[in-house]
């Protein structure tokens, strides 16, 4: 079994619960999970038109949405980070010495296969053992 597992989450997916659940069954007698949220702050073109006002009104939402989605998940200590999902996941992970991540993952269309999902650059690249949540929804 674990004793640090990671739990990548994405707010608006509602995958979470199952995802905890799988990670609670991994874990070990006085082990941890972590529940992350990566907020990718808006980038590019779109960054032009958003005062820091605006953009740190998102974050706080995020947190909210967060708190929210652990309410009443005891034992989960809640993380947001600001970055680029997957890498920002892959750099958590091994920072903090986690020794499994538990991600969900929507069942991906044509151009899943070409441009990868968060779920397969993690599984790909991640330090630790990483188990996938398949979503039995089409996206």
């Amino acid at each position: 079994m674990y004793h640090r597992i990671l739990v990548p989450m994405a707010l608006d997916h509602g995958l979470s619960p199952q995802t905890l659940g799988v990670a609670r069954t991994l874990l070990s007698e006085g082990g941890e999970i972590i529940a992350l949220h990566v907020y990718e702050a808006p980038s590019g073109s779109v960054s032009s038109y958003l005062d820091a006002e605006t953009v740190r009104a998102g974050y706080d939402r995020a947190q909210e949405r967060l708190d929210e989605k652990l309410a009443d998940a005891e034992g989960v200590k809640g993380v947001l980070i600001k970055g680029h999902s997957a890498r920002t996941i892959i750099d958590y992970a091994k920072g903090n010495s986690c020794d499994c991540i538990v991600i969900g993952s929507q069942k991906p269309g044509l151009t899943g296969f070409f441009l990868g999902s968060t779920a397969a650059r993690v599984t790909r690249f991640a330090p630790c053992a990483v188990h996938v949540l398949r979503s039995s929804r089409h996206p």
